[in-house]
């Protein structure tokens, strides 16, 4: 029977071997766009389908919680996350609108559309591009093989040298959790501490009783 873990895992060692050197270069400028976005306090958009969806949330998490060490929050949000909204836009307008409906709702000039497709050909995804484009937003891709649609559409795009899927997802991953420490790394403003109150006292002007722990 084929080893098809070991197989899965050298396939992906070769692809971080071979594309390492071009990646790492073109993550840092990925970076250094979001970085400019974030600093002059934009909104960053991201959006995907399927796993490129959970990506999406996955990094927005990172962004508006933390990724490795206290900071102030990101100010970021995944498109195509919340069910009733991309079901009802999708019901009413069609899938291609689920993305760029929402980005012609939320998105200003000044703020990015960080475009996540394996293919680069996802019609959607496409749209949202074209849509934050027309709104003044800075548009960034992760994508699969050079080429793509998607890519052309993006004034800057990693492109992910391999036909498979999950070694492009998997890079993916990479790159926006190297894209996560570059934020945090850059950041100078400090988490608020939390205020700890004892028990029995209240904020000033306050007249609702502590609730009961749990």
């Amino acid at each position: 029977m084929d080893d098809v873990i070991g197989a899965a895992f050298a396939e992906h060692e070769s692809l971080m071997t071979e594309a390492a050197a071009g990646l790492v270069e073109a993550v840092r400028r990925f970076a250094s766009a979001v970085s400019e976005v974030v600093e002059r306090g934009g909104t960053l958009f991201i959006g995907g389908n399927g796993g490129s969806a959970s990506d999406a949330q996955h990094f927005t998490a990172e962004l508006l919680g933390r990724f490795e060490h206290d900071r102030a929050p990101i100010a970021a949000v995944a498109l195509g996350v919340d069910a009733p909204t991309t079901t009802a836009i999708s019901n009413d307008s069609g899938f291609e609108m689920a993305l760029s409906r929402q980005l012609e709702a939320l998105a200003r000039p000044g703020d990015a559309f960080i475009a996540v497709s394996t293919s680069g050909a996802s019609g959607n995804v496409i749209r949202a591009a074209r849509t934050a484009r027309s709104r003044g937003c800075t548009v960034l891709g992760l994508t699969g093989p050079p080429g793509s649609e998607l890519a052309e559409l993006c004034d800057l795009v990693v492109s992910v040298p391999s036909r498979t899927v999950a070694r492009v997802q998997e890079m993916h991953g990479l790159c926006l959790h190297a894209v996560a420490a570059t934020l945090e790394a850059n950041a100078t403003t400090p988490r608020p501490p939390t205020v700890q109150r004892s028990k029995g006292t209240s904020r000033p002007g306050a007249t609702r009783p502590d609730r009961p722990s749990r």
